[in-house]
């Protein structure tokens, strides 16, 4: 059996995030597509991920194809080799970007669910700071007053008054 193409661990990875079939992902995020933004993304990654995934196979087996096995290039194929070794070169390093993508797509994913569970922590925070009340500086003690911004008369420096 042949590895998995990232294609098929994007998608397993999709899967296993939202814990539903790509069909059903795929048909939910062209239905609603505001309710999960994150999932609209991974699925724009993972249709990238397809196109990269095509396209790497393609050159892949242009370049096996020029450097077969009892097979010696021509003069004039050494330019197709050398532009098939590195459009594929370029395509596995595009699959590679996209594959980070989409775990940074997760992990953001995680992160907002992990912040949805504590929304008391995020209210009080929010009070707090519509309040003005925030603790005081590390350092300072809460009974001394601030210092002074302003040192001298109001109008002492600025020039000549008309």
């Amino acid at each position: 059996m042949p590895d998995a193409t990232a294609l098929d661990q994007a998608t397993a990875v999709i899967e296993k995030a939202w814990g539903h079939p790509i069909d059903a992902l795929e048909s939910l995020a062209v239905r609603r597509p505001c309710d999960d933004p994150l999932l609209r993304a991974a699925l724009h990654i993972r249709s990238a991920l397809l196109i990269t995934d095509t396209a790497g196979a393609v050159h892949q087996d242009r370049l096996h194809a020029l450097t077969r096995p009892g097979h010696v290039p021509a003069l004039y194929d050494l330019e197709r080799v050398t532009s098939s070794a590195t459009d594929l070169r370029i395509a596995q390093a595009e699959s590679r970007s996209f594959r980070q993508a989409l775990g940074h797509v997760i992990e953001a994913r995680e992160a907002a669910a992990t912040a949805d569970r504590a929304p008391a922590i995020r209210l009080a925070q929010a009070a707090v700071a519509r309040s003005g009340h925030s603790p005081p500086a590390l350092g300072q003690l809460p009974e001394q007053p601030a210092p002074s911004a302003a040192v001298g008369p109001p109008g002492a420096g600025r020039g000549p008054h008309r």
